[in-house]
């Protein structure tokens, strides 16, 4: 990738939170703090880091904010239950993504199999592997109080998540480019869409038939509403991959594909994200009706989706992960200096 090492000083993005505004309300839950209390808690008995990784992993990664803006209508013990979540899914993406197993993706493999063995054996004890132990007590919970169709959809989720890490472990290791195409497609299971739908399903306890899940319109506004996840995710995350070190982000495959410089690529990709809003209200006007309680349950669904994609959004701007020592509080035209190579 010799032709990135060379990238402008500096670089604009707008406002993409006004974008997925267009559609996406933000709303914000009142039980942050006591559910954080509690989820910090637990993770603080997981041997994931130690102190001093583990403080910088929980302040950097704001994720209390993140469940809060994301989950605004769960009661406490299920925002706790999310936040916990976001624990375990950013822990794990991280030891792909920049940790020991960034570029092996046989190290990744091994991983995902053990994290298996926790629901393919859900009479075996809890493993000691700590991001298997995590995902163990978190379906503990999950199984609680969720539908056995919102637990399946979970277990699905994670299996297509947990194998496009190792995916993009191997695209990492042969330091090969997908196509844009192929990228998005790809990204939609590294962006883990599917588990965040079977998230927020718990969070609200909500009973949803499978026929709901199998209907072409709501796949596709599925695929669109990850698409608003992702794209801003690799629009906000570029500064720091690319001072990773890290070519797996959608900006980097469009100015590969198309030839153009950063910039140029980001613009692409911001148009890309208004139209994708445009794709996702024509989509939304088309909904069929599965009858009037379940009509009722899937309006709470999209509503609470809509939430979590415009938290989701906020939270890129805050979280230091993205934007450690930036001002975002005018995102209107927003100017962010390049980091430099192997600043994080």
């Amino acid at each position: 990738m010799q032709r990135y090492e060379s990238l402008p000083p500096q670089f604009y993005l707008q406002d993409l939170a006004a974008i997925t505004g267009r559609v996406c309300e933000l709303r914000v839950n009142p039980h942050q703090a006591e559910a954080d209390y509690a989820a910090r808690s637990w993770f603080n008995q997981i041997s994931v880091y130690d102190d001093r990784k583990k403080s910088k992993f929980l302040n950097y990664g704001k994720f209390d904010l993140f469940a809060a803006l994301s989950f605004p209508d769960a009661d406490s013990a299920h925002l706790e239950t999310c936040i916990m979540f976001f624990f375990w899914a950013f822990s794990t993406d991280d030891l792909s993504d920049e940790g020991d197993l960034q570029s092996k993706p046989d190290a990744v493999q091994a991983g995902h199999d053990i994290s298996v063995s926790v629901y393919t054996n859900p009479d075996g004890s809890r493993p000691k592997y700590p991001y298997a132990a995590m995902l163990y007590d978190l379906l503990t919970r999950f199984r609680g109080t969720s539908t056995i169709g919102a637990y399946n959809r979970f277990i699905k989720a994670f299996e297509a998540w947990s194998s496009s890490q190792v995916s993009q472990s191997r695209n990492r290791s042969q330091d090969r480019m997908p196509s844009v195409e192929e990228f998005i497609l790809m990204r939609r299971a590294t962006i883990g869409g599917a588990l965040v739908e079977a998230m927020i399903e718990y969070s609200l306890d909500l009973d949803l038939p499978d026929v709901v899940f199998d209907n072409p319109i709501i796949k596709a506004m599925s695929d669109a509403t990850t698409d608003l996840m992702t794209w801003p995710n690799d629009l906000c995350s570029f500064n720091k991959e690319q001072a990773d070190g890290d070519y797996q982000n959608l900006v980097f495959c469009i100015m590969h594909e198309r030839d153009v410089g950063l910039q140029e690529a980001i613009n692409i990709l911001t148009e890309m994200l208004n139209q994708r809003v445009d794709d996702y209200i024509n989509l939304k006007s088309q909904l069929p009706s599965f009858g009037a309680d379940v009509d009722a349950e899937l309006e709470r669904y999209l509503h609470a989706l809509e939430n979590f994609v415009q938290g989701t959004v906020l939270w890129y701007y805050f979280s230091p992960r993205y934007f450690r020592g930036v001002d975002v509080t005018n995102r209107e035209y927003l100017v962010v200096p390049l980091f430099e190579k192997g600043a994080f």
